[in-house]
């Protein structure tokens, strides 16, 4: 494969198959980029284009992951950011930030993909920018550590040596992927360095050459964080093979902590979404003026409550209440007084209850209340207190004059009889209560 594709623009791959398949060119195509990640599809390519907006993964977290791989391959490979307009400031800097090459967009021709991707294909061009990945070489003898660099420097990687009084320093400069680590006789000094190496911020993948120590030492190394053992005399193949476990471990943590950064995001974006859609609850089935529950929300409550009542015979009580000469007070001094009445009978109502029980304004000067797990008894004595509780409190309105509000109530349960009409036989005992001279609560079926 010479292009790697990772897009979603089937037209722009079309483009490419015609401007580069003459010349023998293959063109591959990956739609995500996680799914490109994770097969390391770009094994045999010279050249990627990726989509700069993606989800959930972005061509510009997809360059700055390869760009911090440890392989030689993913510093010198061109990676070109695929754009549906014309780049912007804020894409050249995030750009710059990702190390990438440059933009190609969804519409470019054939001939201009020539004159852009060309050059790096046919070999007389390189990007800028790549360079071999530094590894540390600590407590080796100049010869061992020259051997090693010799035969590590095919995988892209430059071998530096430092002492173990610098490795801290050397650490936090180079920032390895992979550390050599020499073990004497009795292999305390290379203990030392696994020791430190474990309060690193980020610790290299640790492969120990050393000659033969006793069992338990070499177990004490292996548990302080040692991944791997190259015996003297050094061998090229077993060197080798090393150099590619540690690069093949170095990828996957790479590929877990980006998996990581995937879910992480996928569980904030999650609660955001969760936490939209409450507050969207909350203001489809709130009432703005009372901040109470609304019409459709106590239409909901009541069904599942009646649900409730016929499946596990689940007791609540319904109260219906009503403000008394509520046009006369909009009548007389306005529809802001009413209005804050109407706030201030709702604040009345909702502080006399339990957390548990439920307020909604469901009309006009209309409120009703469900009363979970409770007798018909005890929520008339609720509704007799909410009564005298809005009675004993009259409000000043903003013209100075005062308002005596006054409510009347109706209550009910459901009983053996059909529940579909409890709320018509609570409107009932509401309307016998208003008939009977107001400011009283009155109970279904007691007429």
């Amino acid at each position: 494969m010479d292009i790697l594709a990772i897009t979603r623009h089937q037209g722009l791959v079309e483009a490419l198959r015609t401007a580069f398949g003459s010349a023998g060119r293959r063109v591959e195509r990956i739609e995500d980029p996680l799914e490109a990640l994770a097969l390391e599809a770009w094994n045999r390519a010279r050249l990627i284009l990726v989509d700069a907006e993606a989800d959930p993964m972005d061509g510009y977290r997809l360059c700055g992951l390869l760009r911090g791989e440890s392989r030689m391959l993913f510093r010198n490979l061109p990676i070109f950011l695929v754009l549906d307009h014309l780049p912007t400031e804020a894409d050249r800097e995030a750009l710059a930030a990702a190390d990438g090459d440059g933009f190609v967009e969804v519409d470019s021709s054939a001939h201009r993909l020539q004159h852009t991707l060309g050059p790096l294909l046919e070999g007389t061009a390189i990007r800028n920018g790549g360079e071999p990945v530094p590894v540390l070489a600590v407590g080796l003898d100049p010869e061992t550590a020259g051997w090693i660099g010799e035969a590590v420097a095919p995988f892209g990687l430059a071998l530096r040596a430092c002492g173990r009084a610098g490795l801290e320093p050397a650490l936090a400069e180079a920032c390895p992927p992979l550390l050599f680590l020499g073990v004497d006789a009795s292999g305390e000094a290379a203990l030392e360095v696994l020791r430190r190496l474990d309060e690193a911020p980020q610790a290299p993948y640790v492969i120990l050459v050393g000659g033969a120590v006793s069992e338990s030492t070499q177990r004490k190394l292996l548990s302080a964080g040692a991944r791997d053992w190259i015996p003297l005399p050094l061998s090229g193949p077993l060197l080798q093979l090393g150099c590619r476990r540690a690069l093949e471990w170095v990828h996957v943590k790479r590929l877990k902590l980006e998996y990581q950064h995937q879910l992480r995001d996928m569980a904030e974006r999650r609660g955001a979404l969760e936490r939209e859609a409450s507050t969207l609850r909350s203001e489809v089935l709130t009432d703005p003026l009372t901040e109470l529950l609304n019409r459709r929300a106590f239409s909901q409550h009541l069904e599942h409550a009646l649900s409730q009542w016929e499946r596990n015979r689940r007791p609540f009580v319904l109260i219906l209440g009503d403000l008394d000469y509520f046009k006369l007070t909009n009548d007389r001094f306005g529809h802001l007084a009413g209005d804050a009445v109407l706030k201030a009978v709702g604040q009345r109502i909702r502080s006399g209850l339990r957390r548990s029980d439920l307020a909604f304004r469901i009309g006009g000067e209309e409120f009703a209340i469900l009363l979970m797990e409770t007798s018909l008894r005890a929520g008339t004595e609720v509704a007799e207190k909410i009564r005298e509780r809005i009675e004993a409190a009259p409000l000043k309105v903003d013209s100075g004059q005062t308002v005596f509000p006054t409510m009347s109530f109706g209550v009910g349960a459901p009983d053996g009889e059909d529940t579909g009409q409890l709320f018509l036989r609570v409107d009932e005992a509401l309307y016998l209560a208003k008939h009977k001279g107001r400011n009283r609560v009155e109970v279904m079926g007691t007429a």
